[in-house]
């Protein structure tokens, strides 16, 4: 039974790389123009709030970036793939370093990889296990950006719009066309930890749109409700913020995690995994996932209805009238519905990893969303018989397609055979 995955680079991982470009440069520009229109128009701490969302979003991602970089110079065989250009600056550390620095590595990663991928799937060059890799680490990226800047932004947002009680339709479409983008982030990340499984296992459209929608029936209630949270009790929503995080970042770390390649490099991605729960699951470990998913939702249920009884309590019942009953009743409900498409998709679409029949005694059942991760390949030199492996992103889809009750001995092969590119 065969478990490689595809690493031809096709016409349509060129489209995605460049629509992420132009996502990227898009979503920069609207940034800039928002925080220009509160700047202007006087409200100075909705556009300090903005820029200190967008500086920290893109300092993280750009450590995320760096991070990888150096862990890939230490392979061996990189220099040899990464040279004439197929990275921009990647030969060049003090270059790199400094681009980093001055916050345009996620934009050079962005061209490297269009520059890559033209060669490989126009002029058929040469090169398509590394324009994948590359893929990979930039779906990984994105999603981070995604939570560390959209969501935020998104809370922000809506805040304003209950805060203000001025809601124009160019707000309404705002607010909409960042929660689709939020949840298709996901998804794009999702089709990432496909390539890694085998053909029969790529996602279809049915199975895409069954996950598209539990991520946006989950998270946009989630944003919504911390955003009704905020205009009640503008100044509890930082200590809310911190102390969540700060419990998920500790059970990140009682999961053992082993994404990076360093100490002060897993600490980053334990505390972006703490962010990233305080909106969405995201599983990081190997053993019960269904446990800690149950524990999670759980959890989230719980915060969600003290934060939405809150908000009902201290509302200003004249202001809020047209609206309140129906938030009441529409978010716990759309929260419900998402959790039953989640139960439906992981049901009847959710693939599994191949794990032979005979399973060891004492060994986890389940593996993490993070274990099939970007970071998981390695390069290997350029003889014939190398394969390019790219094992962050291998090692989270492990984590995240699973079977219970079938992993034995073989599972460091299984996993080898899984990250072919």
């Amino acid at each position: 039974m065969e478990h490689a995955t595809s690493s031809n680079y096709s016409w349509i991982d060129f489209v995605f790389s460049v629509i992420g470009v132009c996502t990227f440069l898009v979503d920069w520009g609207s940034d800039v123009w928002v925080a220009a229109e509160f700047y202007y128009g006087g409200e100075f701490f909705w556009f300090a709030v903005l820029v200190g969302l967008m500086v920290l979003s893109s300092v993280v991602v750009q450590m995320f970036s760096w991070f990888w970089l150096k862990y890939d110079r230490e392979l061996p065989g990189f220099s040899a793939q990464t040279g004439g250009g197929t990275v921009l600056f990647g030969d060049q550390v003090k270059v790199s370093l400094l681009l980093h620095v001055l916050q345009l590595g996620f934009l050079c990663r962005h061209i490297s990889a269009i520059r890559q991928g033209f060669k490989v799937w126009w002029r058929r060059q040469e090169g398509s296990k590394y324009a994948v890799y590359l893929t990979h680490d930039l779906s990984m990226l994105r999603l981070i950006e995604t939570f560390c800047e959209s969501a935020p932004q998104l809370t922000l947002m809506i805040y304003v719009m209950l805060r203000t009680n001025k809601a124009r339709t160019v707000q309404f479409v705002s607010i909409v066309a960042s929660t689709t983008s939020i949840a298709w982030m996901v998804v794009d990340y999702h089709r990432s930890l496909r390539s890694f499984l085998s053909d029969k296992a790529k996602q279809g459209w049915g199975s895409s749109l069954i996950y598209f929608l539990w991520n946006l029936l989950l998270i946009a209630p989630r944003v919504a409700t911390l955003a009704l949270f905020a205009s009640v009790l503008r100044g509890y929503i930082a200590g809310h913020f911190l102390l969540l995080w700060s419990i998920f970042v500790l059970w990140v770390w009682r999961q053992r995690t082993d994404f990076m390649d360093s100490v002060s490099g897993e600490w980053l991605y334990r505390a972006t995994v703490g962010l990233i729960w305080y909106f969405s699951w995201f599983n990081v470990a190997e053993g019960r996932t269904r446990g800690r998913s149950i524990i999670y939702h759980s959890f989230i249920t719980t915060d969600g209805g003290i934060l939405l009884a809150t908000w009902w309590f201290y509302r200003d019942p004249v202001q809020t009238e047209p609206y309140d009953l129906a938030l009441l009743i529409t978010l716990p409900f759309t929260y419900l519905v998402g959790l039953l498409f989640k139960t439906l998709y992981y049901y009847c679409f959710h693939p599994t990893l191949w794990r032979p029949l005979v399973r060891e005694p004492g060994l986890p059942n389940d593996l993490p969303d993070a274990e099939v991760s970007f970071r998981d390949f390695s390069i290997q030199d350029g003889t014939p018989s190398s394969q390019l492996l790219n094992k962050r992103m291998a090692r989270h889809a492990t984590h995240f397609y699973s079977v219970q009750g079938v992993i034995s001995n073989n599972d460091s092969a299984a996993r080898a055979e899984l990250s072919h590119l």
